[in-house]
């Protein structure tokens, strides 16, 4: 695949639905999106939407009933679930709103996991060096219970970063933490966009301030993507426009 010229994502007619009878419901109904090469934009819907199915779907975490995902020009949904998940350590990092840390594992453990699974050496330097620039310096020998929400959520970001991916899929990364955390993880976001130049990344939020620090925010309504637009990095702008579409 050509990984310098293909976008980073790329869905199409997209498809999931849960549970059967009366309790049958269509989340994504021929969902088409995809997302650039270097790109920051984010997923914002109401509740149920299917904002965070969709990224667990582009992660190659849960399949489609029908449809395609590809990923640097990989189609995920034709691989069996061992190659999905060798192809996703060492081109797709995700971080999770509970962040998912292995409480028995030291902090930088944790970071160096999915490589180690892969059965790869984890390079020293560059784990010093994500360790210094997400604030994580002289924390390395401690475990999860031993760090604020905010630390662990570093800790996570770190983690999905470490392999070199192509796309960091985050999903609701702000949502476990207070306001002073979920604003230094805005920060922080945008400082790894600005750093990573050829890393995407795709934020799912409810929340506009959040949504505000990506460049781009794609409104989920009816099972499809219902609109598109710039943030102009102001949640007023964010604000508006989501307001709109959930009315």
């Amino acid at each position: 695949m050509n990984q310098n010229s293909s976008p980073a994502v790329v869905a199409t007619a997209i498809r999931k639905s849960f549970g059967s009878g009366n309790a049958f419901a269509e989340v994504l109904s021929g969902l088409d999106f995809t997302l650039p090469r270097g790109a920051f934009e984010a997923v914002m819907g109401a509740s149920g939407s299917g904002k965070s199915t969709l990224l667990h779907i582009l992660a190659g975490l849960v399949a489609p009933d029908s449809g395609s995902v590809c990923v640097g020009g990989a189609e995920i949904t034709k691989m069996g679930d061992g190659e999905a998940t060798r192809f996703r350590r060492r081109h797709v990092g995700v971080v999770f709103q509970s962040f998912n840390l292995v409480n028995s594992l030291t902090v930088s453990e944790n970071i160096t996991l999915p490589v180690r699974l892969d059965h790869r050496r984890p390079d020293s330097t560059r784990l010093s060096a994500l360790v210094s620039r997400l604030g994580l310096a002289g924390l390395e020998k401690r475990h999860p219970a031993q760090l604020s929400g905010g630390e662990r959520q570093r800790v996570a970001f770190a983690r999905a970063m470490f392999a070199g991916p192509d796309i960091i899929l985050a999903d609701e990364p702000t949502g476990n933490l207070d306001a002073a955390a979920a604003r230094s993880i805005c920060s922080l976001l945008r400082e790894i966009h600005e750093g990573e130049s050829q890393v995407s990344i795709l934020l799912v939020t409810h929340d506009p301030i959040v949504a505000a620090a990506a460049d781009r925010v794609h409104l989920l309504r009816g099972g499809v993507v219902s609109s598109s637009f710039d943030t102009r990095h102001d949640p007023a702008v964010v604000s508006t426009r989501y307001l709109e579409t959930v009315k």
